[in-house]
């Protein structure tokens, strides 16, 4: 079976915040549900952020955990 393309992503401020968020990771891992990790600061890189958002739709993410 090909590989899914994942259609979730997990989106922080900083690597200090995946203590946070590495709960919603493993409930995906358990379930088996493929999903995309990013670190993008709204503060440090703004426009990174705002591609990110602005081409997510595009890119087939249908929920963004943040």
């Amino acid at each position: 079976m090909p590989k899914q393309k994942p259609k979730i992503a997990i989106v922080m401020g900083s690597k200090s915040d995946w203590e946070t968020m590495r709960e919603a990771s493993n409930i995906l891992d358990e379930l088996k549900v493929p999903y995309h990790v990013e670190v993008v600061s709204a503060h440090r890189t703004p426009d990174k952020l705002f591609s990110f958002a602005e081409t997510a739709d595009q890119n087939g993410y249908q929920v963004i955990i943040a």
